[in-house]
């Protein structure tokens, strides 16, 4: 099996476990449990609490004492072994607690996969700009495929889904085990408990460009999750009013809501491309302004005759993630030694899906919560896409600033850093 199978595979693997819940909890969650939307949205925030701790951490053992493919392979057979044990939970309450142990063994797995691939990819003499995003989009495939499979067999609102989950877990965690080595490129010893810990990923901060670069990630962050948490709920609300109770982005809003992931597929294979042309900054701010039109065809669309501006933005969708997510992880790639590579992906993933993730759900929530919803309960959703454009415009107007950044041709090969 060549190289590029093996990491299609992986990535493959990695998504469809996601998949297979993260779109369709709520409804087995709602409609089978019968349990409170306020107890599903802190089921929800698992994701960003995970997030800021354990991919630094895991970064930090794979970059000193373990092979990054090994404690890949552990953190999966681990998450198995949590998403098994999910459909016995009969509380909400320790459920949260599950779902958390979960997320903690399932998110460092993102960078860790990025990491393995950037090592092997790198190994073999390859060029990750141009060679890594035709083998991640298999990834965005796996969710998709993941998304349908679940839907096809009749299992989004019932447990099934954790065993489908589960089970794909077990095969990732198994499999890791055969992926190209990726040992320790850190010292194991240092001079100064700061490097002992492993925390040399942290020194990144005090370069201004490096430092500007994950704080605008964690803005920018913020904005990653608001139409996975909102998008399913807008449409719904939809039904209660006659002219679009029979409209298809009603009755079927996954579907409609999956043109994201398709869109995703497309944009991941342009990356090289805009990279390579753009460089970093402008990628960036391509980003940001397709978030801006992201929320604000949100706003103005609808099942009708506006559903041409809901489907817009689920293909600008793929845009204004992968040009954010996968150029950020090349960059950070290109400006972190070998010693703390995986490190370094950890402490990107911190900053967009756990503190980022965390600012994004927590003031979207008091946000609507305060300004956009009236006494009876109802959203005025116009006003919340609006204020999330405004939000990301702001952000891409002050990156433009801040942000100094002189384009090179990337080449794909590290940079040792100065640390």
């Amino acid at each position: 099996m060549s190289l590029k199978t093996r990491l299609v595979a992986m990535n493959f693997l990695q998504y469809f476990i996601w998949g297979s819940w993260l779109i369709t909890i709520g409804a087995w969650w709602f409609q089978t449990r019968h349990w409170s939307g306020a107890q599903f949205g802190a089921i929800y925030s698992t994701i960003g609490i995970a997030a800021i701790v354990t991919p630094s951490i895991a970064g930090i053992i794979a970059d000193k004492w373990l092979r990054a493919e090994r404690l890949y392979g552990v953190l999966h057979l681990l998450g198995a072994a949590t998403l098994l044990a999910v459909p016995a939970v009969d509380d909400p309450g320790l459920l949260f607690w599950l779902m958390l142990v979960n997320m903690c063994f399932y998110m460092p797995t993102i960078s860790l996969a990025i990491a393995v691939s950037y090592s092997a990819l790198k190994d073999d003499g390859k060029n990750i700009v141009t060679d890594y995003p035709p083998i991640r989009v298999w990834g965005t495939v796996g969710f998709i495929v993941a998304m349908w499979t679940v839907s096809l067999l009749h299992l989004e609102t019932t447990a099934g889904q954790f065993y489908v989950a589960a089970a794909s877990a077990l095969v990732l965690g198994l499999y890791a085990f055969t992926l190209p080595k990726c040992p320790p490129r850190g010292e194991r010893s240092g001079t100064s408990l700061f490097e002992v810990l492993g925390l040399s990923a942290f020194k990144l901060f005090r370069q201004r460009q490096m430092a500007v670069f994950f704080v605008f990630a964690m803005l920018l962050g913020a904005a990653l999750q608001l139409t996975n948490m909102y998008g399913d709920t807008y449409l719904h609300d939809f039904g209660a009013m006659p002219e679009y109770r029979d409209a298809l982005a009603v009755r079927y809003p996954a579907i409609i809501m999956s043109i994201s992931q398709v869109s995703e597929t497309l944009f991941i294979l342009a990356i090289p491309f805009v990279l390579g042309r753009f460089g970093i900054k402008k990628v960036m701010l391509i980003s940001l302004t397709a978030w801006v039109f992201r929320f604000g065809l949100f706003a103005y669309g609808n099942p009708g005759d506006g559903l041409w501006m809901i489907v817009l933005s689920c293909i600008v969708y793929g845009m204004a993630f992968d040009f954010y997510n996968i150029s950020g992880s090349i960059f950070v790639e290109t400006r972190s030694s070998q010693a703390i590579r995986a490190s370094a992906q950890g402490l990107f993933m911190m900053m967009t899906n756990g503190f980022g993730a965390m600012l994004g759900s927590v003031v979207s929530g008091l946000l609507i919560q305060h300004f956009f919803t009236d006494a009876a309960g109802d959203i005025a959703w116009r006003g919340v896409w609006l204020s999330f454009a405004g939000y990301a415009l702001v952000v891409a107007v002050l990156f433009s600033i801040l942000f100094r950044h002189k384009h090179e041709a990337v080449t794909g090969r590290v940079a040792h850093a100065e640390l």
